[in-house]
């Protein structure tokens, strides 16, 4: 693309606008952002307080729910201060590289919730469909090594993106970023040379995390249920289900959001900004906010140990 007077050369600092056509209400809308925010921080924190102190939720199931509270705890983090910095304070401004920064953060969350998704689907895909050798499968060991591939197999993977554009791309038309963090698309939208690499890479790496995830757990669930419903009794159809439900609900919430906001953003010509940037938004937050609450209502360990915890405390 011919580089006009316009043209920024490797600028220092970009500019969020936030959410483009809403800039009026932006305030306003910070309001439940930030309710959705305080709310997944003490769920998630009450969840891993739970988790941590109560030795007979040591178990694998309940070591994976950890992380994913961690995550989202984390990813939450990232990006809700400065977005309300953005919509009440006017603090609109971020440095490159910091941004480049966020973005790989933001990404590399993203990757280790889907993975941790799996691995809880493949833990109770073992303890359904082969209960007597779920312990001798799911050793903290192997734990311990699955954290580590979810945790390091986003974040070797997604460092590419930020070294394509480090490298790459020298060139932009502007320092505006319609959008409240710093996310791959949103960044490449901005360059004036050709990004084709650095989008059939963003593409590739998608698939390979939250592409091959989505499939591995789906394929754990459609397993799932052909087992239960060859089960003989109807108590255990109803145990085996009722475990499965909290999965299946913060699976289907985090994958429906991921799609939307992962097509709004490669169909922007067709669907208004400000739909696609609340939906990343949005994807975001939901699952952080959700997740703790629908463990916590459809998890009975979790519920008894939660109600146990705020009764002894009124009754002293």
């Amino acid at each position: 693309m011919p580089i006009t007077n316009a043209t920024v050369f490797m600028p220092s600092v970009l500019t969020f606008i936030g959410i483009p056509g809403l800039e009026t209400i932006q305030c306003w809308i910070g309001i439940p952002f930030c309710a959705m925010y305080i709310i997944a921080l003490a769920g998630n924190s009450l969840l891993l307080i739970i988790i941590k102190t109560e030795p007979s939720l040591h178990e694998p199931m309940y070591i994976f729910l950890a992380m994913l509270g961690a995550t989202d705890i984390a990813l939450s983090t990232i990006i809700v201060p400065k977005m309300l910095g953005i919509f009440w304070f006017h603090l609109p401004e971020i440095y490159f590289d910091v941004c480049l920064f966020q973005m790989w953060i933001v990404h590399t969350f993203q990757g280790i919730e889907s993975g941790v998704l799996l691995a809880m689907a493949l833990d109770r895909y073992v303890a359904i469909c082969y209960p007597l050798r779920h312990a001798t499968i799911f050793t903290r060991q192997l734990v311990t090594h699955i954290a580590v591939g979810v945790t390091l197999r986003p974040a070797i993977l997604v460092i590419p993106c930020l070294l394509l554009i480090k490298c790459r791309l020298k060139f932009y038309r502007t320092k505006l970023i319609s959008h409240t963090y710093c996310e791959h698309m949103a960044l490449l939208k901005l360059a004036t040379e050709d990004v084709s690499i650095n989008k059939f890479y963003g593409l590739l790496g998608a698939f390979i995390v939250g592409g091959l995830d989505f499939i591995l757990i789906s394929l754990s669930y459609v397993q799932i249920f052909i087992t239960v419903f060859h089960l003989p009794q109807k108590e255990a159809h109803l145990k085996a289900f009722n475990t499965c439900v909290p999965h299946i609900c913060v699976f289907f919430q985090f994958y429906l959001l991921a799609f939307f906001s992962f097509f709004t953003h490669r169909s922007g010509s067709y669907i208004p900004s400000y739909i696609h940037i609340t939906l990343s938004n949005l994807y975001l937050l939901v699952p952080p906010f959700l997740n703790p609450l629908v463990y916590g209502v459809k998890t009975k360990h979790i519920r008894d140990k939660v109600v146990k915890m705020f009764c002894s405390k009124d009754q002293a």
